[in-house]
């Protein structure tokens, strides 16, 4: 948990376990965070003294109530976790949560005194909201399959614990010039969005040998920006020297004089990324060169002794379920569907990923109740190991399911609104709150989702349009990832009026494609046009599209037909009227 290096016999519990500094630490924070609400309550603090000291501990203070923002660090939690977020969302909220993009679970109405009660709670399960907001490095992401997927190479969850620590109250690092986020990948499919991070790391073998590959500057909000790569083949025991060399230049150089210039991805491009590579070697030379640097290299017992924490568990020797799960699929079309969409290849013979989608009509993108939390907290002990994920898509993940298994979980998740067959498709959209809670929104999300979701209702409309990412964000803060959606719709004020931006062709990169920013369309429309410019978009694209991609018997995808034709036809047919 902190930048201490912890004590004690390993476990197997598939995540990072607190040692006594842990506990106590968070402990203190929390005793400490009491006090200052209190004192705040009582007008003994003002206003601006108590903004940095709530940020610190995960508060904002929203359109319409306080927003507690609780960490999962890289997405991962356990069953136990999930339950007592559970009793948060029904003791102190109104019974919900919401999936955040960066893994972590938000409750949108709690009682500012209630808070540091919330925070004593969430610490018996070793659980905490310490720098999830503020100027500071946030919550470490990764890839939501992380240990389990077939197409990686190296689980990089030990290393992002590994970070966690390092950064965790990190004193030369705790005022950064604007918050800092950075997301860790082992897989050839980048499912952390490395490209569009402060900083990205890709981690993988070359020889037997664990080394990593360094982006940085990449970032979405008001200047969305594709990471550059700056560093290749960086050795394992140099991971902390060289971050924090990294780290040092843009706290020295990164500007405070203006928040909207203060991120790293400004001071990369003010400087190329050149000159900023020439920078971070300076500094890493040096920081190398000190005594403190040579004891900051990452000894292999650390990370052999973090790999502990998320060894694989005692898989079963399995039949192989492949004519079972067959035959189920034909007798049942909807668990056929969902097989397709929402299960995902394992490592292991006779087990699967699955996606728990909490994209039903009618509930906002990432909103799961009191009941729910506590359903999937069950599948995760019935079907597999404890262990649960958040994806960066706001939905559930169980790692680790039996194949004889699935039939019988998607029929429990189809009685709870937790089995919506359209993980990677249309209506799998990535939505912020927007302004229905966010103070900074300039327009609502939740509405025009729910009328995309409405409008693409047939699962046969979705399934004819392939693989298609639709990022909603309110405002340009860009929690809704809008830039790197295949279709992107950020909201927009006009005199008082909620308008809406679209974009298309953004990506946040994988084994298939480079990461890219969308392109904006034209003049942005109001709400109620939104869902008929969709329309016309697909139309272009579904009058567009090769029948085969490549050696693929399928259709073309959205991504890769408008690469090849560009922006021209779409922006004829959504404006055709207007000319």
């Amino acid at each position: 948990m902190l930048p201490c290096p912890a004590s004690g016999k390993a476990n197997h519990h598939l995540m990072y376990q607190y040692n006594n500094f842990d506990k106590q630490f968070v402990a203190e924070r929390v005793s400490q965070y009491r006090d200052q609400t209190e004192r705040y309550l009582a007008g003994e603090l003002s206003e601006d003294e108590f903004l940095q000291l709530r940020l610190r501990n995960g508060l904002y203070v929203q359109r319409l109530a306080p927003m507690l923002r609780v960490a999962v660090p890289y997405g991962t939690l356990s069953s136990a976790q999930l339950r007592a977020l559970a009793r948060v969302a029904r003791d102190y909220d109104r019974g919900y949560g919401h999936l955040s993009t960066r893994q972590n679970m938000q409750f949108n109405w709690p009682e500012l005194a209630s808070v540091p009660d919330i925070l004593e709670d969430l610490a018996k399960v070793e659980m905490h909201a310490i720098q999830t907001s503020g100027n500071c490095i946030r919550n470490v992401t990764t890839d939501e399959y992380a240990g389990v997927a077939a197409d990686e190479s190296v689980d990089p969850r030990p290393y992002c614990e590994i970070i966690r620590q390092w950064s965790t109250a990190h004193p030369e690092f705790d005022w950064l010039p604007r918050k800092f986020k950075i997301a860790v990948t082992g897989a050839s499919d980048d499912r952390a969005a490395v490209d569009v991070h402060d900083i990205g790391l890709h981690v993988r073998q070359v020889a037997g040998e664990v080394v990593f590959d360094v982006k940085v500057g990449g970032g979405l909000g008001r200047t969305p920006v594709i990471g550059s790569t700056i560093k290749t083949d960086l050795p394992v025991a140099d991971l902390l020297t060289y971050l924090e060399a990294i780290m040092r230049v843009y706290n020295r150089y990164g500007r405070r004089d203006n928040k909207y210039k203060a991120r790293i991805k400004i001071l990369v491009r003010a400087l190329t990324a050149d000159k900023f590579r020439d920078q971070v070697n300076a500094e890493w030379a040096e920081i190398l060169g000190s005594q403190r640097g040579k004891a900051s290299r990452l000894p292999t017992s650390e990370v052999q002794r973090m790999e502990t924490f998320f060894a694989p568990p005692e898989y079963a020797a399995l039949e192989d379920a492949t004519k079972l799960l067959s035959n189920q699929r034909m007798v049942e079309p909807e668990f056929d569907r969902w097989m397709r969409h929402n299960v995902t290849a394992h490592k292991r013979p006779g087990y699967a990923v699955v996606v728990l989608s909490t994209k039903a009509f009618g509930i906002p993108p990432g909103d799961v109740t009191d009941a729910q939390m506590e359903l999937v907290a069950d599948w995760a002990d019935q079907f597999g190991f404890g262990d649960i994920r958040i994806s960066h898509q706001q939905n559930f993940v169980l790692p680790d399911v039996r194949a004889d298994g699935l039939l019988e979980l998607w029929q429990l998740a189809s009685a709870n609104d937790l089995a919506s067959a359209n993980a990677g498709l249309l209506t799998d959209i990535i939505c912020c709150p927007g302004g229905d809670y966010c103070s900074l929104a300039n327009a609502k999300s939740i509405p025009v989702a729910e009328a995309i979701q409405d409008h693409f209702a047939q699962y046969e409309d979705l399934v004819n349009l392939g693989d298609l990412d639709l990022n909603i964000s309110g405002c340009m803060n860009a929690c809704g990832h809008h830039h790197v959606g295949h279709i992107g719709i950020l909201g927009v004020d006009k005199k008082g009026e909620e308008f809406y931006q679209i974009s298309l062709g953004g990506h946040s990169g994988d084994a298939g494609a480079e990461a890219s920013i969308g392109k904006i369309v034209g003049p942005s429309v109001s709400r109620s046009e939104v869902v008929g410019v969709i329309d016309e978009i697909i139309d272009v694209y579904l009058a567009q599209r090769l029948p085969q991609s490549g050696s693929s018997e399928q259709p073309e995808s959205f991504l890769n037909c408008f690469r090849r034709i560009g922006m021209a036809p779409f922006k004829e047919q959504i404006y055709a009227d207007a000319e």
